[in-house]
Parts: C-alpha cells; sequence; structure tokens
C-alpha cells in the first residue's frame, strides 16, 4: 500500500497564496475600470447648448439675460451646466431662417427665442429640438402653439398676453390723456398673432368711445406713410411686434409731433415713450427659465403648458409728458415706474 504524507503547514500557505491572488486580480480589475466610468460620467456632465435666437443688436438681450439669471437660480451654472451659442440679427428678419437652421446644424440642445418671428422661424426648422419662447403676443393666433394647455409639438414658452392686455392699455392711455379721441393702433403686419389682439381693442375702444383705427405696416417706409396721417390730439397704440425698428420710429415721431403713445413693455419708456403697460423683457427670460430646466432634466415640451407672463408693469416717462402738457394723475403715479429720461 502507497502512503502518502501531507503537508498541513504548506497547505496552508498555497491557500493563503491564492487569497492573495484573487485579491490582486479584484484590485487591478477595479483600477482598471476606474477611468471607464470617470469618462463616462464626465460624458454625462457634458453642458447643454441652449441655442438663442432673436432680432436683437446685442447679446445681452433682456430676456436672455433673465434666462441666464433664472437658469442659474435653479442650479445650472454657465460654463459647467450649460452654454449659449446667441444668434442676434440685428433687426434682420429676413436673417432669422438661416439664423435657425444653423442652430440646429450646430446641435444645440434646446432653442431659446423672443418674438414671433424668431420662434416662427425656429419651428420651421426642427420639429426634433425643444423651443422655448418669450415675447410672442399670442401663441395660438399666430399658429404657433394649437392650445395653450396641450401646446403639442416641440414648443412652449412665455406668452406676453398682446390680446389679454390691449384695453388696459387703451385705458391707460386714455386716463393720462383724456382729451384723445382717435386712436391708430399701428403694428407689425408679418405677425399673425395680432389679429385677435385688433378685434379686442375695436371691442375696447367702442366702450371707450375713442375711433380707433388699426393700420398694418411690413417696414420703415410703409410705417412713415402712415405716420403722416396722424395729427395732434391723436394717440398711437404700439402693440410688441417681432419688429423692433417700428417701435424707435413710433417713439421719434411721437416726440416730434406731440402725439401721445402707449407701448407694451417699459424698455421703450426708457428711450423717451411716454407709458406703458405690459411685461417685463427680463421678468420673462427668469420665468422662461423654469420651462427650459423641466426639458433639459427630462420634460417634453408638449407636456408643458404655455404660461402667461407673470410679472405686468405699468411705466411712465414724466419728461416726455412734461414735454406733451400732460399731467399724470396720481393713479397712474402710484402705480407706475417712472423715468425722467
Amino acid at each position: 500500500m502507497t502512503s502518502y504524507t501531507v503537508d498541513v503547514n504548506a497547505g496552508h500557505m498555497a491557500l493563503a497564496c491564492l487569497r492573495r491572488l484573487r485579491w490582486l486580480w479584484i484590485s487591478a480589475a477595479l483600477l482598471f475600470s476606474i477611468p471607464t466610468h470617470a469618462a463616462q460620467a464626465q460624458q454625462a456632465r457634458r453642458p447643454f447648448r441652449i441655442g438663442v435666437l432673436n432680432a436683437a443688436w446685442a447679446a445681452s438681450h433682456p430676456t436672455v439675460e433673465g434666462l441666464k439669471a433664472g437658469l442659474k437660480g435653479l442650479g445650472f451654472e454657465d460654463g459647467r451646466d450649460v452654454t449659449f451659442d446667441i444668434r442676434f440679427t440685428e433687426g434682420k428678419l429676413a436673417a432669422m431662417p438661416v439664423a435657425a437652421e444653423a442652430l440646429v446644424k450646430s446641435g444645440v440642445d434646446l432653442i431659446f427665442t423672443s418674438q414671433e418671428a424668431a420662434t416662427q422661424a425656429a419651428k420651421d426648422a426642427t420639429e426634433s429640438v425643444p423651443i422655448v419662447f418669450t415675447l410672442v403676443g399670442d401663441p395660438v393666433g399666430a399658429g404657433i402653439v394649437g392650445k395653450l394647455t396641450q401646446p403639442g409639438g416641440n414648443v412652449t414658452g412665455v406668452s406676453s398676453l398682446q390680446t389679454e392686455l390691449v384695453a388696459k392699455r387703451l385705458e391707460v392711455l386714455k386716463t393720462l390723456a383724456p382729451a384723445i379721441r382717435r386712436v391708430w393702433l399701428i403694428y407689425y403686419s408679418v405677425d399673425l398673432g395680432t389679429t385677435p389682439m385688433i378685434g379686442k381693442a375695436l371691442e375696447a375702444a367702442l366702450r371707450m368711445k375713442l375711433d380707433l383705427f388699426p393700420k398694418g405696416v411690413p417696414d420703415a417706409s410703409e410705417l412713415k406713410r402712415v405716420l403722416r396721417e396722424v395729427r395732434r390730439g391723436d394717440a398711437v397704440l404700439v402693440p410688441e411686434g417681432s419688429n423692433p425698428e417700428l417701435a424707435i420710429a413710433i417713439i421719434e415721431q411721437s416726440l416730434a409731433s406731440r402725439v401721445p403713445a402707449v407701448f407694451g413693455t417699459a424698455l421703450w419708456i426708457g428711450y423717451g415713450g411716454l407709458v406703458s403697460y405690459g411685461p417685463d423683457y427680463y421678468a420673462q427670460g427668469v420665468q422662461a427659465a423654469g420651462l427650459v430646466a423641466k426639458i433639459l432634466r427630462g420634460a417634453r415640451p408638449q407636456d408643458l403648458p404655455v404660461e402667461g407672463a407673470e410679472k405686468i408693469d405699468l411705466a411712465v416717462n414724466l419728461k416726455t409728458a412734461d414735454l406733451f402738457g400732460l399731467t399724470v394723475p396720481r393713479k397712474i403715479l402710484l402705480r407706475a415706474d417712472a423715468f425722467r429720461r
């Protein structure tokens, strides 16, 4: 019979070596896997790219500054969590489609727009990239969304309530200049969302015993022709539109002819306009940041109802009122932001 002698100490040593070898293999596997996981995490943290489209003359449009501030307040740091590709066309509306297509081709994750023309250009350029708009007076009337509660498609945003606020603008104008009897509603004729607003304005004018003359203008040359019909004793209602040059030209004519004009935002009062009642540009950007943040976190635009502008301001330029020989009533002074530029 063959006998075997077992060295117990040697067996224990071999088992220990095997355990140590196994630990080394596990440690090596973990070490080699760390760079892969780190690379994946770094890739997952790539900043969201937000494309911006508007007709401004500079990248620092108030709605864009509001958007940046709003996103920062919601935890999205510029450069770390989001980056911005800003395309502003310096008032050239014909350049909108090309700029919108360029943003889509560049691979932005979302497009942020201001005014109807920019929003429509972005919508025409893509059916997949989410779009969040601001400064659109009537999104349904413009055909940008089907319903406010159910936008559908890839578009949602903040409405500047053009139709809802037009009657109040006429009321403010009548309070500040009670002698007026004839009002010219001058609007950018390319904006489709103006049609419902005109209807509301005509109804309000009838109640206030005002003669309202809606005039759509496509460009500055036609505007000059219309303004030649405006006389002392008349007034002008200037709704917000896609072409900012029209508002500037109306301010110049209003000051030169001493014709009162009411605007849709306090931005124009800082340039010499008489009075405004409507949403603040910067505040709309801050408000829209909430929608942008939801989309970047996974929500779908079609599931986010269009919001109405939350911050509505009354502003009056006291220097312009003095120029026109108008006494600003106390009830306006108590509510309004006053400018003396």
